[in-house]
């Protein structure tokens, strides 16, 4: 196994299909199960974050599950969570420390709330970062359109002051360039 690892952040059925839907919803499905694919090609860790909601998630009911699109295979690990942070009160940090992992690939939902606060916290823990730019989505929100919030987004991160390891966004297409 890679030092590298990929987090898909809470792609589930209820956040991108259920209505509003999500911004790019299929397209953003595509990108993802593409990056998943070279992630696997080069020996990446594929890991699932699903989020809980006792509300508008709960365990076990349709919307919490990941997205049935996605390219998940029995070994994959899963880790659920109940904040927009990946890391707080789950077992990420550990796994990812049992793995060696020192890079992080990320994509997912939502852009704005939990990929946007796990790209942060996993800066703020001294991992490499990257983003792939195609592959995260949001929605519209009052005051933005979930493709305005993509593109400032992706604008931001690399534009971060973060100590050390600089988070970088890319597109799909690049990440395949750099890979291979």
């Amino acid at each position: 196994m890679s030092n590298t690892a990929l987090l898909v952040i809470d792609f589930q059925y209820g956040l991108i299909d259920g209505e509003p839907q999500a911004t790019r919803g299929a397209a953003t499905l595509a990108a993802l199960n593409e990056l998943i694919a070279l992630a696997r090609r080069c020996g990446h860790a594929v890991i699932f974050i699903q989020h809980h909601d006792a509300d508008d998630l709960p365990r076990g009911s349709a919307g919490w599950q990941l997205h049935p699109g996605l390219a998940r295979l029995p070994g994959d690990a899963v880790i659920e969570k109940e904040a927009a942070d990946s890391f707080l009160n789950t077992a990420l940090g550990q796994y990812l420390d049992t793995l060696g992992v020192e890079n992080l690939w990320l994509g997912g939902y939502a852009s704005d709330f939990c990929v946007d606060t796990t790209v942060r916290r996993a800066a703020s823990l001294g991992y490499a970062v990257t983003v792939i730019a195609d592959a995260h989505t949001s929605k519209d929100r009052p005051h933005a359109s979930g493709a305005t919030l993509v593109a400032h987004l992706n604008w931001l991160w690399p534009n971060l002051a973060v100590p050390g390891n600089a988070i970088r966004v890319l597109p799909l297409a690049q990440l395949h360039g750099e890979s291979a």
